[in-house]
């Protein structure tokens, strides 16, 4: 099962398998990752599960869909990396992904 490594603003990492198929943030979730608050369930309707994608892998994700890159606009501390963890599908090739949450999600 690939593995996301989720690392708190103040460094803390959890290493969480994450089924292929599940979302970033739905493993995040469902294994308690402190800093990914996830209001809307996952549906790309807010920007509460927003990560810092570690530049080694940005190449390796599909581009931001336009709902995507809109609610990225509310995320007060976006960049260039930054993506929402629920529009990240885990697949065995993402196996080993790091991504960082801001300091917070509002």
């Amino acid at each position: 099962m690939p593995k996301v490594t989720y690392i708190e603003h103040d460094g803390t990492p959890h290493a969480i398998d994450v089924p292929v198929g599940l979302s970033v943030m739905r493993g995040a979730v469902d294994n308690n990752v402190p800093g990914i608050d996830a209001d809307c369930g996952g549906e790309c309707a807010c920007a509460t599960c927003h990560v810092y994608v570690d530049e080694a892998w940005l190449a390796k994700l599909p581009p931001q869909g336009e709902q995507e890159t809109s609610m990225l606009g509310f995320a007060a501390t976006a960049q260039p990396n930054s993506r929402l963890s629920c529009q990240i599908e885990m697949t065995a090739a993402l196996d080993g992904l790091v991504v960082r949450m801001p300091e917070s999600q509002h």
